[in-house]
């Protein structure tokens, strides 16, 4: 497989975001257990769901879609970056959709505690900033790349957001050429233009790169569209239809270096 460039997904590609969350859940519902016995996984679950319905009320749904920035983020994320207004009214709705969200958790397990809530709204961000959690491979994959390719980072989300996560781990973002956050440019994968607006950065054309991510529905449909050639990181076997065909299925980041040759 002869190309030029490597574009890599950041979360759940690179950094292990799924779980750096899950635990973040797991440290904040303990501490709500200890307060009022409520059950961890209970709680977890009703402010997952809390948090779904408040996301998909808010005015700026249709925005944080099309730049792809989902609940979880948004108990966490200040929206302090970022030039499109939308992110302005993010950050003025961040600290009462966090608190509510908790609290709506809480009173579905029968716990009306709006102190509490607005406690474990503003510890779940903490505990979630303590786990910047890398995958094993991830520098040994970048350790064997760099130098032979160009190296993009294109991920989706909220500008300071990504760039904290990637100050969370300050020897990430040595290793590409171009990092591109879909906030920042006004659309997130798997948006053609988007694709299209990194490779120029890097002056490489879609049939000598690769892209590299977990997702089908924005990794990888974006690099298809655009002709790229599309590696989807099945580390959990998840099935897929025919919808979404990646190039090449891959579930290790390692198995990237033998596919490049």
């Amino acid at each position: 497989m002869a190309k030029q460039a490597v574009l890599f997904d950041l979360d759940d590609t690179l950094l292990w975001d799924d779980r750096s969350v899950k635990e973040a859940f797991r440290a904040t519902c303990e501490l709500a257990e200890a307060r009022r016995g409520t059950d961890p996984d209970r709680l977890e679950h009703e402010v997952r769901e809390a948090a779904r319905e408040l996301y998909s009320s808010f005015e700026t749904f249709e925005f944080t879609k099309s730049i792809g920035i989902n609940p979880f983020e948004g108990l966490w994320a200040r929206f302090s970056g970022g030039e499109h207004e939308s992110f302005r009214k993010l950050e003025q709705l961040a600290p009462g959709y966090r608190k509510e969200a908790w609290t709506r958790g809480l009173a579905a397990l029968g716990v009306d505690d709006p102190e509490l809530g607005a406690e474990l709204a503003e510890t779940f961000p903490e505990e979630r900033r303590k786990r910047p959690i890398v995958y094993e491979e991830t520098f040994e994959v970048l350790d064997a790349l760099k130098g032979k390719y160009k190296l993009l980072l294109l991920t989706n989300g909220t500008p300071d957001l990504q760039e904290e996560k990637l100050l969370g781990v300050p020897e990430l973002s040595p290793y590409f050429d171009e990092i591109v956050i879909s906030g920042s440019f006004g659309i997130g994968k798997p948006d053609a233009s988007l694709f299209r607006h990194a490779l120029e950065l890097i002056g490489v054309q879609p049939e000598n790169a690769v892209m590299v991510g977990d997702k089908l529905t924005t990794d990888i449909l974006g690099a298809n569209t655009i002709g790229m050639t599309s590696i989807w990181v099945n580390r959990d076997g998840k099935s897929r239809t025919d919808e979404i065909v990646p190039d090449h299925e891959i579930t290790r980041l390692d198995q990237l270096l033998q596919l490049l040759g």
